[in-house]
């Protein structure tokens, strides 16, 4: 029993190394992108140690896009509880969640779309759970502060952003050879701003934009 204990110990380690081996090359990659020989060669192990944690890509591609999404929304939490400006919040946002996703160089969430359906699905309505809350909070201190308009419908608000955050990751929409990643969230997001501060606010989002341009 105790000279197993180092090897059950090290299978967990294995366990997550796979995990996040296989997150990083999914999305610079893509999800269709990668096989399992190109996983196994990449860490330098063989392919029946990828499958005694993962019985299938299926199943890796699954824990992967989830494990990644819990990360960034434990990050978010994270970000939210400094109770920042409404605005400078969702910049701190959008700059967490770009540099954990490298940039989605490989059009990842429309890869996922196409080749594995059911876990888009599963991934977008908890996408939707968490940045509804999110973003409906936002929504309403921005108007307690007077940097957002007071007339909100906070609920539509929220509703619309997310609508425009999952559309712009179409790459039929928005391709990649005439927007990067990184544009169309700085374009959107300065789009839905612009659409609901007071002149209070916009002297922030200025203030903001020339900043992030120096």
């Amino acid at each position: 029993m105790f000279l197993e204990f180092p090897r059950l110990f090290l299978l967990p380690i294995m366990r997550e190394k796979i995990l996040h081996k296989a997150t990083e090359l999914f999305l610079n990659l893509g999800f269709k992108s990668v096989t399992m020989d190109d996983l196994a060669n990449e860490m330098a192990i063989s392919k029946k140690t990828i499958y005694s944690h993962f019985e299938n890509k299926t199943k890796l591609v699954e824990e992967s896009t989830m494990d990644l999404f819990w990360y960034i929304s434990n990050g978010i939490d994270e970000i939210v509880a400094l109770q920042k400006n409404p605005i400078e919040e969702l910049y701190e946002i959008k700059k967490f969640v770009m540099l954990h996703l490298k940039d989605e160089k490989s059009s990842p969430q429309f890869q996922l779309q196409k080749y594995y359906p059911k876990i888009h699905e599963t991934l977008k309505k908890k996408h939707f759970e968490v940045m509804q809350d999110c973003v409906l909070d936002n929504v309403m201190r921005g108007m307690d502060m007077e940097i957002y308009r007071d007339n909100l419908n906070a609920e539509f608000v929220s509703r619309i952003y997310f609508s425009g955050v999952t559309s712009i990751k179409d790459n039929n929409l928005f391709p990649m050879q005439i927007f990067s990643m990184p544009q169309l969230m700085d374009y959107y997001l300065e789009y839905h701003l612009r659409g609901i501060v007071t002149p209070k606010g916009r002297q922030i989002l200025n203030s903001i934009i020339n900043s992030n341009q120096e």
